[in-house]
C-alpha cells in the first residue's frame, strides 16, 4: 500500500495551520485569562484573527522553502530554519497587528509580549512539526511512501552502492526500478542485484516518464566520468534528484555532505538554483524597479524613441523572437540600432565595426540604452533584471554542435544584463558564444541576491562610462 504524495503535503500545511492557530489561542488565553492585558471586546475577533493567522504562517513556511523536498527533511535542520522564519513572522505580526493594541503600552510591555508569542508558536510549531517528520520518516521506512529510483551504471560501483543502500539506507525510500547501462549488457549486474537492466541510458528519456522516476542515481566508474554531461542534459528540465557516487578527490575536498549521520555519502546535484525566499524577492525587485523605470523614465525613453526614429529611416523598436525559461519563445524589445534591412541576407551576429549599426545606434549600444524596452519583458516575466542573455533558436542550434550543456541556460529566465555580458561582452560570433557560456553556468550554479546586485552595480558603471559595445 502506497499514500498519495499530495495528501501527505495537505497534511503538512493542516498541521502548521493547527499550530498556528492552538499558539494563537493559546497566546490570546494568557493576556486575556492570566496577566489580564487584554479587556474583554479590545482584542479584535478571535475567530477572525485566528483564520489571518493561520494563512499568514502559511505564507511564511511557504517563503522559507518548507514546503518544498518535505519528504527528506532533516528534523534537526528544520528545528533550525523553523527558529528564523518563526522570528521573521512574530516581528511582522507585532508591527502590524499588536503594537497599538491596549495590553502593549510602553516598550517593556511589547517586547515581553514580543517574546512570549514567540516562544509560544515555536513551542507548538516544533512540537508538531517534529512529531509530523516523524511519523513521515516511519511510513517512508517501510515503503508506504517511496520514491521511484534508477540506477546510473552496471560495474561494481553500482553494485555497492545497491547494496549499501538496500542494507544500511532504508530510510532513504527509495523504489529500484532497475539500472540502465553505459556500455555492455551486464548479466552479473542482474543476477547480483535481482534489478533488470532496462536498457542504454540514453533511452533514460522514456523510461523517467514510464516508470515515474523522481531520483537518479549515477553510480559511474571513474574510467566512464565522460557520460555525466550528456546524463545530466538527457535529464534536464525533469523533477528529479540527481545523486552521484563520489570518488576519493570529491571527498578530500570536501564536496560530500549526507543528509543523515548514517546515509550512504552521495553527492546531491541540487535543481533547486536558489532559496525559494530569493526567488520571491528577486521576481519582486523584477517588477518594482521594471515599474518604476517604465512609468518615471517614460519622458526620457519616449525621447530615445524620437531620436531613433528621425535618425535613420525605420520603427523606433526592434521585435525579435528569442528562446526564454523552458525554451518557451518570446519577442524581445530593443530600439532599433541597425538598418532595417540588417539581416537581408540571414541571421548575422553584430561586431565592433559592424557598418549596419546607426551611428546613433552605436552610441546606444555602447550606454546600453538599446536594451531599456526589455524592462516591458521583465514586467510580463519573459524575462528578468538578472540572467543570461537570451539567443536566437538559429545560434543556439549552433553553439549546441559545439556546447551541448547550453540547454542548462533554460533553467531561468534570461536577463537585460548577465555574468557573461559584463565579464565579456556582445559575442561576435559563435565562438565566442560558447566561451562567454562558462560565465553564464557559473552565473546559474552560484545565483544568489547578492551576486544578482554585484552584477547590477557593474551594469550602471558601465552604462555610465559607456563602455559596453
Amino acid at each position: 500500500m502506497t499514500i498519495d504524495k499530495r495528501a501527505v503535503k495537505t497534511a503538512y500545511i493542516a498541521t502548521d495551520i493547527l499550530s498556528a492557530v492552538l499558539a494563537w489561542l493559546f497566546f490570546y488565553w494568557y493576556r486575556h485569562q492570566i496577566s489580564g492585558e487584554l479587556k474583554p471586546g479590545k482584542f479584535f475577533s478571535l475567530f477572525y484573527s485566528s483564520v489571518a493567522i493561520s494563512v499568514f504562517w502559511v505564507l511564511v513556511y511557504a517563503f522559507w522553502g518548507f514546503y518544498k523536498d518535505y519528504f527528506r527533511k532533516s528534523r534537526i535542520k528544520e528545528l533550525y530554519y523553523l527558529s528564523s522564519s518563526v522570528i521573521f513572522g512574530v516581528v511582522v505580526i507585532f508591527l502590524i497587528l499588536i503594537l497599538d493594541d491596549d495590553g502593549t503600552k510602553g516598550y517593556q510591555k511589547f517586547y515581553k509580549t514580543t517574546g512570549l508569542y514567540f516562544f509560544i508558536h515555536l513551542i507548538f510549531s516544533g512540537f508538531i512539526k517534529v512529531w509530523y517528520l516523524t511519523i513521515v520518516k516511519k511510513l517512508i521506512q517501510n515503503q508506504t511512501i517511496n520514491f521511484p529510483t534508477l540506477i546510473v551504471g552496471n560495474g561494481p560501483a553500482a553494485w555497492d552502492i545497491y547494496r549499501d543502500i538496500v542494507n544500511n539506507s532504508q530510510h532513504l525510500g527509495l523504489n529500484f526500478k532497475g539500472f540502465v547501462h553505459l556500455g555492455m549488457k551486464s548479466e552479473k549486474m542482474e543476477s547480483k542485484t535481482l534489478l533488470p537492466d532496462l536498457g542504454h541510458y540514453q533511452k533514460m528519456d522514456a523510461l523517467i516518464e514510464k516508470y515515474e522516476i523522481e531520483q537518479v542515481i549515477l553510480a559511474i566508474e571513474a574510467t566512464d566520468h565522460q557520460h555525466i554531461e550528456e546524463i545530466l542534459n538527457i535529464t534536464e528540465g525533469k523533477k528529479l534528484i540527481i545523486s552521484i557516487l563520489p570518488d576519493i578527490y570529491q571527498i578530500l575536498l570536501g564536496l560530500v555532505r549526507v543528509q543523515h549521520v548514517f546515509g550512504t555519502p552521495l553527492i546531491e546535484i541540487r535543481q533547486d538554483l536558489m532559496p525559494v525566499w530569493q526567488q520571491v524577492v528577486k521576481r519582486a525587485m523584477d517588477i518594482g524597479i521594471s515599474t518604476c523605470v517604465l512609468v518615471l523614465g517614460a519622458p526620457f525613453l519616449i525621447t530615445v524613441g524620437i531620436i531613433t526614429k528621425f535618425t535613420s529611416k525605420g520603427p523606433m523598436l526592434f521585435f525579435q523572437e528569442r528562446i526564454g525559461k523552458n525554451g518557451i519563445t518570446f519577442k524581445i524589445i530593443k530600439f532599433r540600432s541597425m538598418a532595417t534591412d540588417a539581416e537581408k541576407l540571414g541571421p548575422a551576429l553584430s561586431s565592433t565595426h559592424d557598418p549596419r549599426i546607426t551611428p546613433w545606434g552605436r552610441f546606444m549600444r555602447k550606454t546600453r540604452i538599446d536594451e531599456f524596452p526589455q524592462f516591458f519583458n521583465v514586467l510580463v516575466g519573459e524575462m528578468a533584471l538578472v540572467g543570461p542573455r537570451p539567443e536566437r533558436q538559429f545560434f543556439i542550434e549552433k553553439i549546441m554542435e559545439i556546447a551541448p550543456h547550453y540547454r542548462h541556460l533554460n533553467r531561468v529566465r534570461p536577463g537585460i544584463t548577465s555574468l557573461g555580458q559584463v565579464k565579456y561582452g556582445y559575442a561576435e560570433n559563435v565562438e565566442e558564444m560558447v566561451r562567454r557560456l562558462k560565465f553564464d553556468i557559473i552565473y546559474i550554479e552560484n545565483m544568489s541576491l547578492g551576486m544578482d546586485f554585484r552584477i547590477l552595480i557593474y551594469t550602471v558603471l558601465t552604462v555610465l562610462g559607456a563602455k559596453g559595445k
